[in-house]
This record gives C-alpha cells, structure tokens and sequence, in this order.
C-alpha cells in the first residue's frame, strides 16, 4: 500500500466514528467552502489548504473512491490535463480552464 492510501484508510476510519456512514455530500462541501473562505482570508496557511484536500478524499471515498484506486487516479488524471490544451498563462487571479 501506498503512503496515500495508508493516510487515507486511517483517515477514512477516523471520520466513520467522528461524523458517521453515508455520503455526507452536503456537510463535505459546505465545509470545503468554509475552507475556501479561510484560504482566501490567508492564503499562505498552508494549513487550510491540506483542510481541503482532507476533505476532498473523505467525499472521494464516500461516493464510492476505492482507497486501493487513489493514487492511480490521481496519475490517470495528471497524464489526462498533461494532454490537454491550456490557454496562455493567465492573470494570477483569473480562474484557467483547459481549451475545449
């Protein structure tokens, strides 16, 4: 096992007993944006940042995420936006999306 899926599997069983089954969907993402609100009063706490990524592999999981398939998804997905088109670098606080 990966360290990433050895992080998440203790990470998965800690938030079974602290917040409960289920999807969570809701809770998952209003905390992300609360998160998000945090990162945009200070930006430099790394802290916040690792928040969000904790939380977004506690909804990966939840809707069906194996742990055993993390870390080739997230290569898989890296190779796939590697492949893509990109606009030319953008102003620092424009959102970039891929060209479609």
């Amino acid at each position: 096992m990966t360290w990433i899926g050895t992080f998440t599997r203790h990470q998965r069983d800690w938030s079974k007993v602290v917040f409960g089954e289920g999807r969570r969907t809701l809770g998952i993402t209003s905390h992300i944006q609360l998160e998000l609100q945090e990162i945009l009063a200070d930006p430099d706490d790394v802290r916040e940042w690792i928040d969000v990524i904790i939380l977004a592999l506690d909804g990966y999981w939840r809707h069906g995420g194996r742990i055993e398939d993390l870390a080739d998804m997230l290569e898989a997905k890296q190779r796939v936006n590697f492949e893509r088109a990109w606009p030319p670098v953008q102003p620092e606080d424009h959102p970039t999306e891929h060209l479609r």
